[in-house]
């Protein structure tokens, strides 16, 4: 399969249902990141299925260290194989069947179940959700102009933390009751007769997700737009994916901006998930938040990224996808230093003293009240982080090119992905300290900061060159 030297780069434009169609699949696959790995079953997986909370975090640490080894090894080749195949939605489905039925398994992990099984089925549907984006981001290239591109990914991106915020509120709302009243926060018993104390309203979310990831991505199927049928068998597209892959990475040589830029995010996106993953578990186990809580503290972050994003979508447009990833990184830095510096009592590592009074109620104590404060910082700059990342590379690459060029997007938000859950796991054995193992996360989000800074934007040096070597050498 040659790819010529004079290709046109055009991107046609979708119908408003189509583009829509496409940004409902942020709305639909996001309460999978809300709700089971940051802010509920999360924090439920480390405080409850098992009593020593050190052990918890560094089992979930373990678990999502497993989930980026087989993303990362398999990413860039499904990306390959997705240009060689042609359409994205048949792929898309089959993960979403994985994804799906692992999701409703996480009913099953009551208190006092083997650890093992919980740590499977979140294992398989992290994997699911990540393959299933490879495919519905490397879409994105066909849908809007380039011009476009970083608008509509930082708008779909603040319409997914949407959907994951009104998952949450439901949850917190209708399920989550507190321990001591038995009342949910809107002062009802909870629905279903969901018995917090058997963890109900935790393992709720894994059927809930499912079936909100089911309806939602049904009008991506319908009026999205997808690549031609191929002709080409799945075998074949293998063999010719797998060509494509090494073809691809031996253009990276002559495209440095683009080999510098997914250095640079696999750098600092490992940071990033490490903190959206760890980030509501330190915090269970630190304060000994309950569903309640932090399903109100998701609540918060959810609506400043909300906002955060749609005026990065603006601010994109005008200053460019680099300036905004840049700053974001800077915000989340500045956050996880005040996270982890926090504990009862103190913040800033103790040269700011803080009352312990409990005023009662809902964050209570002066602590927990400047850990939501640095916490609104990390809503303001995660998701136009990710977005502006997303539209950097599509401003980058060419339609012909896009899915394995975000297969490989994906291997560089994956490749070292298990080394920030990792280091905080095992430093968090070795000193006994959740504290000490989180300040992991400071190194990834500097060292991603200081390359991106030397990194040329868009990152396409070197582009027209690449892609006559690679036709000529029948890649």
């Amino acid at each position: 399969m040659q790819i010529s030297a004079d290709r046109t780069d055009e991107r046609p434009r979708a119908s408003r249902a189509g583009i829509a169609g496409w940004m409902l699949f942020d709305w639909a696959a996001q309460p999978f990141f809300t709700v089971i790995t940051t802010f509920i079953f999360g924090p439920y997986f480390v405080s409850r299925l098992t009593e020593d909370h050190a052990v918890g975090q560094a089992m979930w640490g373990y678990t999502l260290t497993v989930s980026g080894i087989i993303i990362a090894i398999l990413s860039p080749v499904l990306g390959s194989i997705a240009d060689a195949t042609g359409p994205r939605k048949p792929w898309i489905g089959f993960f979403a069947v994985i994804k799906i039925a692992s999701l409703a398994m996480l009913w099953f992990a009551a208190p006092g179940s083997p650890i093992i099984y919980a740590a499977f089925f979140i294992v398989l549907a992290t994997v699911a959700a990540e393959f299933s984006i490879v495919f519905n981001d490397s879409m994105m290239t066909r849908l809007v102009d380039e011009k476009d591109v970083g608008r509509i990914s930082n708008i779909a991106w603040g319409l997914g933390y949407l959907g994951g915020m009104i998952v949450l509120i439901a949850v917190v709302a209708l399920l989550a009751a507190n321990p001591e009243t038995g009342k949910t926060a809107a002062g009802i018993d909870p629905l279903f007769g969901l018995d917090p104390a058997k963890g109900e309203d935790a393992r709720i979310t894994g059927p809930i997700s499912a079936l909100w990831y089911l309806v939602f991505i049904i009008p991506m199927f319908l009026f999205t737009p997808d690549a031609t049928k191929a002709t080409m068998s799945l075998r074949k597209a293998t063999a010719t994916g797998l060509r494509e892959l090494k073809g691809t990475l031996g253009e990276l040589r002559q495209r440095s901006g683009i080999m510098r830029f997914l250095i640079a995010r696999m750098i600092f996106q490992d940071g990033v998930n490490g903190l959206l993953a760890l980030g509501g578990t330190f915090a269970a186990a630190m304060f000994g938040w309950q569903t309640l809580e932090l399903g109100i503290y998701g609540i918060i972050l959810n609506i400043v990224a909300i906002g955060g994003c749609l005026y990065a979508s603006r601010l994109d447009a005008r200053l460019g996808s680099k300036v905004i990833v840049t700053a974001s990184l800077v915000c989340l830095i500045i956050a996880t230093l005040g996270i982890v510096s926090t504990g009862p009592g103190f913040t800033l590592f103790g040269l700011m003293p803080l009352s312990t009074d409990d005023s009662g109620g809902l964050f209570g104590t002066a602590a927990e009240k400047a850990y939501i404060l640095y916490g609104l910082l990390v809503g303001i700059a995660f998701g136009p982080v990710q977005a502006s990342s997303r539209s950097y590379l599509a401003r980058s690459v060419s339609i012909d090119e896009a899915g394995r060029y975000f297969g490989l997007y994906a291997l560089s938000g994956r490749a070292t992905s298990f080394l920030a859950p990792a280091s905080v796991a095992t430093i968090t054995l070795a000193t006994d300290s959740a504290r000490i193992g989180m300040m992991a996360l400071i190194a990834f989000l500097v060292a991603g900061l200081m390359i991106l800074l030397r990194t040329p934007y868009p990152a396409d040096d070197g582009r027209k060159k690449a892609a006559a070597s690679f036709g000529r050498d029948g890649f």
